[in-house]
């Protein structure tokens, strides 16, 4: 276990990643039901779950505070008749994901006993890179001793002197 403390007295706003830290190093992770998590484009995701067995109203999906909640519950009478072997796992589950900032959840499919959530990375406005046109200035106007006079902007002067 890491001793996170010395952090937060140097840094501002790094709170919320140092608990993570903290959950992360101390949680045991469950390791069932197997799943895949794919990059399908730069801003594009999906995490792909085994979940044969569940149908859609076995299992919950839920985002809360950009974590990714993913259960699933079996009914008390799911086996019709007496198990003589039990080779599919029938067990609930829970499964946690840590998302990142500006990530959604946009899609879930089940298919053939695979359930497929789609994620998408939505950067707001304000937070995507712009570029800032830059403005010519015109000729400008000065007064000089109550006279005025034509300012020469460095493209006019270098077009008299070219003419010269």
């Amino acid at each position: 276990m890491f001793d996170l403390s010395p952090l937060y007295r140097t840094t501002v706003g790094f709170d919320r990643l140092a608990q993570l830290l903290a959950e992360m190093a101390g949680s045991d992770a469950p390791n069932w039901p197997p799943y895949n998590i794919e990059r399908l484009g730069e801003n594009e995701y999906r995490i792909t779950m085994a979940v044969a067995g569940f149908g859609p109203e076995d299992l919950k999906i839920e985002v809360k505070d950009n974590t990714l909640i993913i259960s699933g519950r079996r009914p008390e009478n799911f086996a019709k008749g007496e198990m003589l072997h039990q080779g599919i796992a029938a067990r609930s589950f829970e499964r946690r994901f840590q998302l990142a900032d500006y990530v959604e959840v946009v899609d879930a499919r089940l298919e053939n006993g695979l359930l497929h959530i789609m994620l998408k990375r939505e950067l707001p406005e304000s937070m995507k890179p712009r570029q800032i046109p830059i403005k010519v200035a015109s000729t400008h106007l000065k007064t000089i001793e109550g006279k005025v006079e034509k300012e020469e902007t460095p493209a006019e002067e270098s077009k008299e002197t070219k003419a010269a």
